[in-house]
């Protein structure tokens, strides 16, 4: 029974501690919100991310990567296409449950 409610104390602190807050950005590190607003400065560092990762550091490409996420999966009008992709209408010579044989 001691063992049941110390795996049980265990996990509940290992789940509080994940509920915590942000942790605040280091010095030198450019935030997400920033990289966002500043899509020629993300894809300056995104090239430099690429290019040698070890030097930019995990904090700074995990946030440039983060930025390009929120800027690709963001709402509103595409910039890849002009018009929106409708889905196909139906047909009239499409076969419907009422038509269809078996």
């Amino acid at each position: 029974m001691k063992n049941l409610l110390l795996i049980i104390t265990a996990a509940l602190a290992l789940v509080l501690a994940g509920c915590g807050k942000p942790e605040p950005a280091q010095p030198g590190i450019e935030s997400v919100e920033s990289l966002v607003a500043d899509p020629e400065r993300l894809r300056e560092l995104r090239a430099q991310c690429k290019a040698d990762h070890a030097r930019m550091g995990d904090a700074q490409c995990d946030a440039v990567a983060e930025a390009t996420r929120q800027r690709f999966m963001r709402g509103g009008p595409s910039p890849y296409a002009s018009e929106p992709v409708l889905p196909p209408a139906a047909s009239a010579s499409a076969p419907t449950d009422a038509n269809a044989k078996d």
